[in-house]
């Protein structure tokens, strides 16, 4: 299926989508993380959205498996990563078995001082030892604010095209991101014919179902997981007001005052590397003129 049927940035219309597809968040963090709510307040609101959901907390694991065991929600096991470059790193499972193996062997041992903090791992490591499963790596808000993002300043343009390489898939529309981020993060899902996934990356039950995946297949983990894989799904979604993005920094702040150092270190790199690109392309542009 060519990408550009396949990204819709649209408010998605649930009701509608939910009678022919089956339609799933795939960004959405719990209280495990940085997120507002308990896995039977998420569950509750997806059951009445009549959506999918994947827990996807930062570093942690236990709500994509506490979730897992209820029979009746489609949920599909993940994981939000953060890298040691400080960039961010989505991994999906068809198995809940094969998330928690890869979280006990290849992530807790690897864990920073805190939860938030980056793990000991590279991106590309991460990406080598998750396809030792039956995995999807994606790369989540590509464009999102500083070093989150895989196209940041910190990463150079060959590493970034190496890394975009090695990933299975961009999620191309994250409700949680600026405007011209998504439409940058569409256009670069669209131009490398990856695997596109969707989001709300929700830190709150009313940010739910604000940016889906879609697919018509049945309704359970492993067709769901397929279609995926295979470029079946469909993506559709707007981003979240500034009122709700204003509240959901929030709740990311103050989940993430323990790991404030980190954070400083983090910015500190970032904004040498921007100042450090604004001067290579300034000294570039004096050239071409004299």
């Amino acid at each position: 299926m060519n990408n550009i049927n396949r990204i819709l940035i649209e408010k998605p219309d649930l009701k509608e989508l939910t009678k022919k597809y089956v339609v799933a968040d795939l960004h959405f963090h719990s209280h495990y993380s940085d997120g507002k709510n308990s896995i039977d307040q998420i569950t509750k609101a997806a059951e009445m959205l009549k959506i999918g959901i994947a827990i996807t907390d930062h570093n942690a694991i236990q709500g994509a498996v506490e979730i897992s065991r209820n029979p009746n929600l489609l949920s599909i096991p993940g994981i939000e990563i953060t890298s040691k470059e400080g960039t961010h790193i989505l991994v999906y499972f068809r198995k809940i078995m094969d998330l928690k193996t890869f979280y006990k062997n290849d992530i807790l041992p690897h864990l920073g001082k805190e939860q938030m903090s980056s793990i000991s791992i590279d991106l590309l490591e991460i990406i080598r030892r998750a396809k030792a499963y039956d995995s999807l790596t994606v790369f989540p808000h590509p464009f999102g604010s500083a070093y989150a993002g895989v196209c940041n300043s910190t990463l150079s343009a060959e590493t970034q095209a190496y890394l975009l390489k090695k990933i299975d898939g961009i999620e191309v529309l994250n409700a949680g991101n600026l405007k011209k981020s998504n439409l940058r993060s569409a256009m670069l899902g669209f131009n490398l014919n990856k695997v596109v996934t969707g989001g709300s990356d929700g830190h709150s039950v009313s940010h739910m179902g604000k940016v889906v995946c879609y697919a018509d297949c049945l309704n359970n983990r492993n067709a769901f997981f397929t279609a995926l894989k295979n470029h079946e799904n469909k993506v559709i979604g707007k981003e979240i007001s500034m009122i709700r993005k204003v509240t959901s920094h929030s709740m990311k702040l103050k989940s993430s005052i323990k790991n404030y150092q980190n954070i400083i270190e983090k910015n500190i790199r970032y904004g040498r590397a921007v100042i450090h690109l604004k001067s290579k392309m300034l000294r570039e542009n004096l050239s071409l003129k004299a």
